[in-house]
């Protein structure tokens, strides 16, 4: 696991976004870089969802170009829609390890912003962990979009979303510890919230039926236990994917921020201002 030290410096402004879906948008998202940009920050976070499998990577440098910053981000579910998980992930970590400004965090690994601050993520996968699985009526689109989810039984599908969501937990084991033991404050970025209480279903809690598609349990039982085995330490976690803001406050050390959004109203959802 390598680790991407191209942004250290005494502090950082960082625009977190998340489920921009610029193929929504008229402009690809033009506005939306622009409005960023604006914000003078000296970094940008996305959480997912930032176009489809055959728009994802030509989003990513558009936003590059216009922003000029680096731009440290996981990709969401929607991002595989009409291709594969495979292969659009191959493409990131070609376009990480080729672009200046782009970081596909699963392929950057630890990034350090200095001042005892580092970057880490993963996509993550909702795991049907949570909630009520086989008694949820909900079909996704996910399951005629992506490649490796289509044609199969729901037990083989269960299977597999499980298996996405050990994949994530144990790269985030692997960074949280590596950058813990060197940084106060661990930034985790993820799309799908790690932990039910974060999960927002039209500003409520998410209900039974859609929560094993909403979270990704193996990812927050990976953060609780680097959490604790780090207390003195500092852990925040951005995420998306249920387009409705919330917060948890999960440990005293570990924080979670799931960001809200709307289809076509792509923005900016905070700035953090990293000391």
């Amino acid at each position: 696991m390598r680790a991407d030290r191209s942004s250290e410096s005494t502090g950082a402004r960082l625009a977190w976004l998340t489920d921009i879906h610029v193929d929504h948008v008229d402009d690809g998202g033009a506005a939306l870089w622009r409005g960023v940009a604006g914000a003078q920050p000296s970094g940008v976070v996305v959480t997912g969802d930032i176009a489809t499998a055959r728009t994802v990577r030509q989003a990513l440098e558009l936003a590059a170009d216009a922003v000029a910053v680096p731009i440290y981000f996981v990709l969401g579910n929607h991002d595989f829609y009409g291709g594969s998980i495979a292969r659009v992930r191959a493409e990131m970590r070609e376009l990480t390890r080729t672009h200046a400004r782009l970081r596909w965090l699963p392929e950057a690994g630890v990034v350090s912003l200095g001042a005892g601050v580092a970057i880490v993520g993963h996509d993550g996968w909702a795991d049907a962990r949570l909630g009520d699985v086989d008694g949820s009526p909900i079909a996704l689109t996910d399951w005629i979009q992506i490649e490796e989810l289509t044609g199969i039984s729901h037990e083989e599908r269960i299977a597999r979303l499980r298996s996405l969501g050990d994949e994530a937990a144990a790269h985030l084991a692997r960074v949280l510890a590596e950058a813990a033991a060197t940084h106060a404050h661990v930034i985790v970025l993820v799309h799908p919230p790690p932990f039910a209480e974060a999960c927002r279903y039209y500003g409520l809690r998410s209900p039974a039926k859609w929560l094993p598609h909403l979270a990704c349990a193996a990812a927050g039982e990976a953060l609780v236990a680097a959490a604790t085995r780090f207390a003195d330490r500092r852990f925040t976690v951005l995420c998306g994917h249920t387009h409705s803001p919330g917060e948890a406050q999960v440990l005293p050390n570990l924080r979670v921020l799931t960001g809200g959004a709307e289809y076509v109203r792509p923005e900016v959802q905070r700035v953090l201002t990293v000391p």
